[in-house]
């Protein structure tokens, strides 16, 4: 069996996303997400000009040694756009390997480790009373985990939060829009938010909180101790993840659980994060972090230092990623919870799924490979519309973190 053609494919059903297609001579295919959240077109030259022509003639089964020959054979490693394009590729070729076998792929990689995949989804309103009732219509969705996230007082638009009506998207414009923050505001609000979830809702459900990397390690630590009496299931991106010892800041002054991981690209970024024990999930995806090969090198080394996977599941992945992913953890030994933002239906009219959701749990499907796969002709219904994702700037101007 050798790759005979490599198709790139970029639709805006809603939002942009790239869909790699590999063909082989015996007419199986397989396809993997290449989609970069605003800088989709970065890894469409890099697929288009370096990888698909070198993919052409390859033995389709030897899926280490394709992903050894992109990462090894590039001389310049890692990065998000090199390492999303070669995720595209190993996904891909999973896919066709597990068609070929004729089984899920779940079984090519050990087979499951659980009956179900719970997932968290997201709530969040302009307000408390608002967020409230989101996080109630979550419940009665029958979620057991929800990321809850709300409006600030005198923060004109905060992370998280859709405009009314709305599902939330942050890549919003042609040219990046700009926001307001106050770490302090955001500070002394965070505690009532989830006093106020914990009052309505009880000790039950799970309830996760998205910082999205905007404190000091002292802001994060102080924010994690003041958070401890609703026992979150996580505090998400503390902290910029560039300098990993702050978060041993962080460790050392809160038990609130520490997870990170959706802007890493593969296992290097979280080495040391993960051998120090200073983080309790790691979020890294199968299309940023080098596909389904690098992601299992990560679960592995995770697995020693008892950190278990998160992996990060916004709609600025495709549901081909949501598929792999969902293999992905029937497999992982060491799973701890999946992101769901459910996909419109515009979506998954282009892209059909095997995927089902039953009371805040997924099971990925029986359909030999990841059991996703693209409509072509009605993708090209849908052209790429370039979309950026907002910058961020504190109250006196200085650009912040998004």
């Amino acid at each position: 069996m050798k790759i005979r053609d490599v198709k790139v494919i970029v639709c805006s059903p809603g939002r942009n996303f790239v869909t790699l297609k590999i063909v082989t001579d015996e007419g199986i295919y397989g396809i993997g997400d290449a989609t970069l959240n605003g800088r989709e077109k970065s890894v469409v030259s890099y697929l288009e000009d370096y990888i698909a022509p070198a993919l052409i003639g390859k033995d389709p089964h030897r899926i280490e040694d394709i992903w050894q020959f992109f990462y090894r054979g590039a001389y310049w490693r890692r990065g998000p756009v090199g390492m999303t394009a070669i995720a595209a590729v190993d996904t891909a070729l999973w896919d066709i390997k597990a068609k070929v076998a004729g089984l899920p792929l779940y079984q090519l990689l050990g087979g499951r480790s659980r009956d179900k995949i719970m997932v968290y989804t997201h709530a969040n309103g302009a307000d408390i009373p608002a967020t409230l009732d989101a996080v109630g219509k979550a419940i009665e969705d029958g979620y057991k985990a929800i990321r809850v996230q709300s409006g600030i007082p005198g923060v004109k638009s905060t992370y998280g939060v859709a405009k009314e009506g709305q599902k939330y998207e942050p890549a919003d414009a042609d040219l990046p829009t700009e926001s307001v923050w106050s770490t302090e505001k955001y500070l002394n609000f965070a505690p009532k938010l989830f006093a106020a979830v914990r009052e309505q809702y009880g000790d039950d459900i799970h309830l996760l909180h998205d910082v999205h990397h905007r404190l000091s390690p002292i802001e994060a630590a102080r924010l994690g101790k003041s958070l401890e009496p609703y026992h979150l299931f996580w505090m998400e991106d503390p902290v910029a993840a560039e300098n990993q010892q702050g978060f041993k800041l962080i460790r050392e002054h809160t038990t609130t659980p520490i997870a990170v991981g959706e802007v890493f690209n593969s296992i290097h970024d979280c080495q040391a994060l993960i051998q120090n024990q200073w983080i309790d999930y790691i979020r890294s995806t199968v299309v940023h972090a080098g596909g389904i090969t690098q992601l299992r090198r990560i679960a592995d080394l995770a697995s020693l230092y008892h950190i278990r996977m998160g992996c990060h599941g916004a709609t600025d992945l495709s549901p081909v990623c949501m598929g792999a992913a969902l293999h992905f953890d029937y497999w992982v030994p060491n799973f701890g919870i999946q992101e769901h933002m459910p996909h419109s239906e515009l979506m998954e009219s282009v892209f059909s799924v095997s995927y089902k959701f039953d009371d805040g749990y997924f099971t990925p499907g029986e359909t030999p490979g990841h059991g996703v796969d693209i409509d072509e002709e009605l993708a090209k219904k849908y052209p790429y519309k370039r979309a950026c994702l907002p910058v961020n700037r504190l109250e006196d101007g200085t650009l912040w973190h998004w």
